[in-house]
């Protein structure tokens, strides 16, 4: 579970959070904008309908293959009644639901899936539930050109010490008197050693099985690198750098 992120919406602040890589909103602070003293009474109301509950259920049954699906039935039946209530904690501890979490603490409150914070906002407000939905796209892109930038940064920064480490081969590794061809795939065979750590197959292989997908010719695939997530990338640079270091010292060692 990462930290909190915040948006305003409408002059009241509104906490997201990544949990199992999907995006949460915060259900305590949408009730705001319908009692901003007992935010946690408007939750509970909204889950004591039967649409409530349907509409639960089938996300948690969509999403969810632990949900319990008789637990679910036995809240269905008795929704709408005037006895009947429900808590998140309750329906999370009685159903193992996975679209609603609970958090204590100063950061903490109820926490659901953006479809489901959709949802209860609507309830909440039609309206408000449009600017929620306006300023949490504005956080996705945020958050997709910073992951640009810092994808491009370590690209960039990948290929610096990519020519290092071809640099640090030359110097140690290749003798002089080869052809360019014979140099070529001593390049290779090294950047290949650290691929094969990284992502666990060659430069050509990944162009093999690739092109087969797309229907190009192998040549045409593109390379391995530049479809690296921003970890592997940023694992790839120190593993340059490292292995750089290392041919130096082994050759003069040597020596």
């Amino acid at each position: 579970m990462k930290k909190n992120k915040i948006i305003v919406v409408k002059g009241i602040s509104i906490a997201t959070l990544k949990y199992s890589n999907e995006d949460f909103i915060s259900l305590t602070n949408i009730a705001r904008n319908k009692n901003e003293q007992e935010p946690k009474d408007v939750v509970k109301n909204w889950m004591r309908s039967r649409t409530t509950i349907e509409f639960l259920g089938i996300w948690e049954q969509l999403n969810n293959p632990d949900f319990k699906g008789v637990e679910f039935d036995s809240f269905l039946f008795e929704a709408g009644s005037n006895s009947f209530t429900l808590s998140p904690a309750k329906w999370i501890e009685a159903t193992n639901a996975s679209g609603i979490i609970s958090r204590r603490g100063n950061n903490g409150g109820t926490f659901a899936h953006k479809d489901i914070a959709f949802e209860f906002a609507s309830w909440v407000s039609a309206g408000f539930k449009l600017y929620l939905i306006k300023e949490f796209q504005r956080l996705k892109e945020d958050e997709t050109n910073r992951l640009k930038l810092e994808w491009n940064l370590q690209r960039t920064l990948a290929k610096v010490n990519y020519r290092i480490h071809t640099d640090a081969i030359k110097e140690n590794i290749i003798p002089g008197l080869i052809t360019k061809e014979q140099a070529s795939f001593i390049y290779a065979s090294e950047a290949d050693i650290l691929n094969m750590a990284l992502f666990g197959k060659t430069a050509q292989q990944w162009r093999t099985e690739n092109a087969a997908k797309e229907g190009l010719p192998a040549g045409q695939a593109g390379n391995i690198r530049d479809w690296a997530t921003l970890e592997q990338l940023v694992v790839l640079s120190n593993m340059e750098s490292i292995n750089a270091v290392m041919l130096h010292q082994g050759n003069a060692l040597c020596n």
